[in-house]
């Protein structure tokens, strides 16, 4: 039985279009296959464990004796953005998609938002964040109105300048908007946007970003695991993800530099229980805004971290890595998320090697391998193959 298990979820790293990629017009996406393909993309280490070993993975030279064992699992859940992703590693399906809005929301909403905030809104349509600030920042300042769009997620995003509304005051807003998003209109996230500059031409979002998220709408891998009496620790936007439900202890990341470091540091500490790390910018800075070289240099400093971190594993830990969904840096057709496989990868000294566990229908597979890893009895979503890695 394991002691500790990291869980880290690189966001958006697919690795090839779902059989139902089409239906979300994501047909033939690929997002491992991009960025390996650019002069940026190190992976020794991880091809070391076994990502071009996955089933369906062509991109990439095999390794002949890999040292993880690796899958290659698909979505059960009707989506393929970040609360759905999560909630299916963390145990819980979601048969129907979280609502979403590609002609903006509905008036009669943002009547009663402007009634309940005070504010008064601009834009109300799918948007780039990067670009909407440009467009629409510098009215913002004049007006005061706020910035509120969407994407092709189930979101609803309000930007604001942080010397025209301090953040505190803009996370007070969100929290009133994630109250009136329910029913029908209950998105995935609400999120703040803060930004910073003087004109369009300098305006750029800062790191203060914050989600706001639908509870999830039953019992999570985190709340097993806390009712057992195991640590439940989360990295980055995992408090947000899963709207602080199960999460023991939370740690807000800036970005992967900053969680990588945190995962180090945790490494250090006597626990019992998941460290569940998410790692944002892959999607955030490079997946959305269509940056290969930018994603393939962020997976190579991950892949550099891993034989650190590794180092400093113990008996009885257990490193899990895998995605929550694809964004595909080289499809321009929409810069959004992109429904594909994710790669599940494990390693720990009380582990099997260069076990090919094949492709497994649901990222639930993850839930479960985690409860039985750490003796948990639990009802979740996927079947487990903690007995098939286990030595």
């Amino acid at each position: 039985m394991a002691k500790r298990v990291f869980l880290i979820v690189l966001d958006s790293f697919g690795i090839g279009a779902e059989p139902d990629a089409a239906r979300f017009g994501d047909a033939g996406t690929n997002t491992l296959a991009a960025i390996a393909a650019d002069a940026h993309f190190r992976g020794e280490n991880l091809t070391k464990l076994g990502l071009f070993n996955i089933d369906g993975v062509h991109c990439g030279a095999p390794s002949a004796a890999p040292e993880g064992c690796f899958a290659r699992l698909r979505e059960a859940s009707a989506g393929k953005d970040t609360t759905i992703g999560h909630w299916e590693i963390a145990g819980l399906l979601s048969p129907e998609p979280l609502p979403t809005f590609p002609e903006g929301f509905p008036q009669e909403l943002l009547d009663e938002f402007t009634a309940a905030t005070g504010y008064p809104v601009l834009c109300n349509k799918p948007y780039s964040g990067t670009q909407v600030i440009r467009d629409y920042g510098e009215e913002h300042l004049r007006t005061g109105a706020l910035i509120v769009y969407t994407s092709a997620d189930s979101v609803f995003q309000i930007a604001a300048h942080e010397d025209k509304v301090p953040v505190e005051k803009l996370y007070a807003i969100c929290e009133t908007a994630r109250g009136l998003l329910k029913g029908k209109y209950g998105v995935g996230r609400v999120i703040a946007r803060p930004f910073v500059g003087s004109c369009a031409a300098n305006f750029q979002r800062t790191s203060r970003r914050h989600d706001f998220s639908l509870n999830p709408p039953a019992p999570t891998l985190l709340d097993k695991l806390q009712a057992a009496g195991k640590a439940t620790i989360g990295v980055g936007k995992i408090h947000d993800i899963f709207a602080g439900q199960g999460v023991g202890e939370t740690i807000r990341t800036a970005g992967n530099t900053e969680g990588l470091q945190v995962t180090l540091e945790l490494a250090d500490r006597d626990f019992e229980g998941l460290a569940f790390v998410n790692l944002v910018d892959f999607d955030m800075l490079y997946g959305h805004r269509r940056d290969v070289a930018g994603y393939a240099a962020a997976t190579a400093e991950f892949d550099a971290w891993l034989p650190v971190f590794m180092q400093k594993m113990r008996p009885g830990d257990v490193l899990m890595v895998t995605a929550d969904h694809g964004c595909d840096p080289s499809y321009t057709k929409t810069t959004d998320h992109t429904r594909e496989y994710v790669p599940y990868l494990l390693c720990g000294q009380e582990l099997r090697r260069g076990v090919n566990l094949g492709t497994r229908y649901s990222f639930g597979t993850i839930a479960d391998t985690v409860c039985q890893a750490l003796g948990v009895e639990a009802d979740v979503a996927g079947c487990g193959v903690w007995h098939e890695v286990a030595r």
